[in-house]
């Protein structure tokens, strides 16, 4: 569910509309605050993997979307996603959340479970007037019209969300960039090193990096046995994204005379810690 400025926070949104006034735009939002979201949680997957995963698609109260632009299909990919950034205007953003809702996004829909081992799971987060609405639905990409374990209702009101987010996902839908407003790359301010112990692939050696940012594995995320995380910001994070961009995510950082295979996940605007990523899964 992948779609496609920079981090800095825009401009005051100004006073909020009247949420009992049937004719005011829905109320606006603080710029970082996330507006709606579409993430996927669990399924199977190295723990750095996992814990790295980046929401296919983020929009902002002040009318920011985030979302992963195309990859190169080779292997070992880019160090970093490439991640892009473009505006919508405040009116699209009702609109997406008004849509969200209608195609069951709002708590009230039951999706169903089907009986699909190891799927991820499709997360929506949505922001209105009433507070945060999230709901889970498991394996809606994976899980098709004849999926056992879903009754006529829930296979439904699985096509209607699926139909919803192709609309976002295409080149004519409501949320992608004009051509006054295209899309750029979204510059972090914060990126996170998630770390484990260097294993080299076979027949693909990897050169030396050294680390530019605090000793590598760092704090580990969720149990004590998984893997470490640090945050690089500052003139370390500049240092970072220059061998960044030289290298792949298959790179050996080296750290403290130790190598190290290291996920590198750009925090997003609402997201200052490793202990984000955590929250998130």
């Amino acid at each position: 569910m992948s779609l496609l400025l920079l981090v800095t926070a825009c401009g005051s949104q100004g006073e909020a509309a009247d949420a009992d006034d049937p004719g005011q735009p829905e109320a606006s939002h603080p710029a970082d605050e996330v507006v709606f979201q579409m993430t996927s949680i669990g399924g199977f997957g190295m723990p750095s993997v996992l814990a790295s995963r980046i929401p296919s698609l983020s929009v902002y109260g002040d009318g920011r979307v985030i979302s992963e632009g195309p990859t190169t299909l080779i292997y070992p990919g880019p160090a970093l996603p490439n991640l892009q950034v473009h505006p919508i205007a405040p009116e699209d953003v009702s609109t997406l959340l008004e849509s969200a809702r209608a195609a069951g996004v709002d708590g009230a829909v039951d999706f169903g479970t089907p009986t699909i081992a190891d799927a991820q799971t499709a997360r929506f987060t949505v922001r209105g007037a009433n507070g945060t609405e999230q709901i889970d639905v498991p394996a809606l990409t994976e899980a098709g019209d004849g999926a056992y374990g879903l009754t006529a209702d829930q296979r439904a009101a699985r096509t209607r969300l699926r139909a919803f987010v192709a609309s976002l996902t295409s080149d004519s839908g409501l949320l992608a960039p004009t051509e006054a407003d295209s899309a750029k790359p979204y510059v972090p301010t914060v990126v996170a090193g998630v770390a484990v112990p260097f294993v080299e692939a076979e027949g693909l050696g990897q050169p030396e990096v050294a680390w530019p940012g605090p000793t590598l594995p760092g704090e580990p995320l969720g149990a004590d046995t998984g893997p470490g995380c640090v945050t690089v910001t500052g003139a370390e994070l500049q240092m970072l994204l220059a061998a960044a961009a030289e290298t792949t995510a298959a790179a050996r950082w080296t750290s403290d005379g130790k190598s190290w295979m290291v996920q590198l996940r750009p925090l997003l605007p609402d997201e200052t810690s490793c202990g984000d990523l955590v929250a998130r899964d």
